[in-house]
């Protein structure tokens, strides 16, 4: 059986090989064996998850979901892997991966083979196993802010607040021009419609 996912980050120019030390390190953008799609593989709350961020064939549904309410859901920004757990003592993560072309779940291992391959294998039931191979478009993607700030830490460029003292408010900085902004890190863009996946709703809520 082979798995054949819907996947997902822009391809980007220019994009060179990584260096061994990132070998082991699955998040990042990466291309489905078919090239239909992409998927986008960040950490997530302790756990890897990967959402399609790319289609060559945009307007994509979820049209063979069995639960009727999701078949009109587009399938950019749905996630694939679901959350993905380490497997002690070697670089692999384990959970499931849903597949778009049948609707189902499957139990799943993602394996880093390199710097720019990821293989991917699915089993229905512990058995009718099969699998593939990505190939990385994109490069590692950083620990998501979302998941300190979910962690009760403070948010990126705050100082903590000493007991008993008082902190004047800061006088705000004067805008900048609006063609001058540049964008955020994760941040949706025309260029970049799915942006940090750990924020969709259907990977903050732990939900399929």
């Amino acid at each position: 059986m082979r798995l054949a996912l819907y996947t997902g980050i822009l391809l980007a120019g220019g994009y060179a090989c990584l260096t061994p030390a990132l070998a082991a390190d699955p998040t990042g953008d990466w291309r489905v064996a078919d090239g239909v799609a992409n998927i986008r593989v960040a950490q997530c709350n302790g756990s890897m998850w990967g959402a399609v961020s790319w289609e060559k064939q945009p307007g994509g549904r979820d049209e063979y979901n069995p639960d009727a309410s999701k078949k009109n859901r587009p399938t950019l920004g749905m996630a694939t892997l679901i959350d993905m757990k380490k497997k002690p003592g070697i670089d692999q993560w384990e959970g499931q991966v849903y597949n778009a072309k049948d609707g189902q779940l499957y139990s799943a291992t993602i394996t880093p083979a390199g710097a720019d391959q990821l293989e991917i294998k699915g089993c229905v039931m512990g058995f009718l196993c099969g699998g593939e191979t990505w190939t990385r478009v994109g490069p590692p993607i950083p620990l998501s802010p979302s998941n300190a700030m979910a962690k009760g830490a403070p948010k990126p460029g705050t100082a903590p607040k000493a007991a008993g003292t008082t902190v004047a408010a800061a006088a705000p900085a004067p805008a900048a021009p609006k063609a001058a902004t540049a964008a955020k890190p994760g941040q949706k863009s025309a260029a970049d419609p799915v942006g940090d996946i750990c924020l969709l709703p259907e990977i903050a809520g732990f939900a399929h």
